[in-house]
């Protein structure tokens, strides 16, 4: 016959293998997705040089710009920085080629060019890709972050020194309402 101490035993056996099995699969479903936005966003990085000589070609505009988009692509391929300082470096590279593309409707020739506007649309649909990539490692870091810390799960999980993770997030400059006359003066 079963006892009521070895049916609480076998409950809480049951319970810590169920929330550990449940915390290690979220973590994998966020390793996962920031793995997909990393594709993705290495697609983006793979087009930023061929943006940034068509733009050379036609602008002398905010050279600046252009050594910062280069010199952040660099860093992020590197990936030695930490989760939250890629995030932060890709939410710059972000803005900074919102900036590139808006300041292209200043050139006609550069505007119409077959070769930039192949290269505005690849650009275009890259960045929504990365949007919706981020999305889902929210929604994922989201999911992992409420397992590990609600009850009986977060006993397991400071069982297993599990962390919380950061999700993907703007900068207060980017919430902030565009004036599309400073981006055109360069400002």
């Amino acid at each position: 016959m079963i006892t009521i101490p070895l049916l609480l035993l076998i409950f809480i056996v049951y319970t810590f293998f169920k929330s550990y099995n449940s915390i290690i699969k979220q973590r994998n479903q966020v390793e996962n997705a920031l793995a997909s936005t990393d594709v993705l966003l290495k697609k983006r990085y793979d087009l930023i040089p061929n943006l940034v000589s068509s733009v050379k070609q036609y602008m002398q505009f905010e050279e600046s710009t252009l050594s910062k988009i280069v010199s952040l692509r660099s860093s992020l391929m590197d990936k030695s920085g930490t989760e939250e300082a890629r995030m932060k470096q890709d939410t710059e590279l972000t803005s900074l080629l919102g900036k590139v593309m808006v300041s292209i409707e200043n050139y006609p020739d550069l505007k119409s060019n077959s070769n930039m506007l192949h290269l505005q649309q690849s650009l275009m649909e890259i960045e929504e890709q990365i949007s919706a990539a981020r999305r889902s490692y929210n929604a994922s870091v989201m999911q992992y972050n409420n397992t590990i810390e609600t009850v009986p799960s977060n006993i397991v999980a400071n069982f297993m020194s599990a962390k919380r993770k950061t999700s993907f997030e703007i900068s207060s400059s980017e919430r902030e309402t565009v004036s599309v006359k400073e981006l055109f003066n360069g400002n």
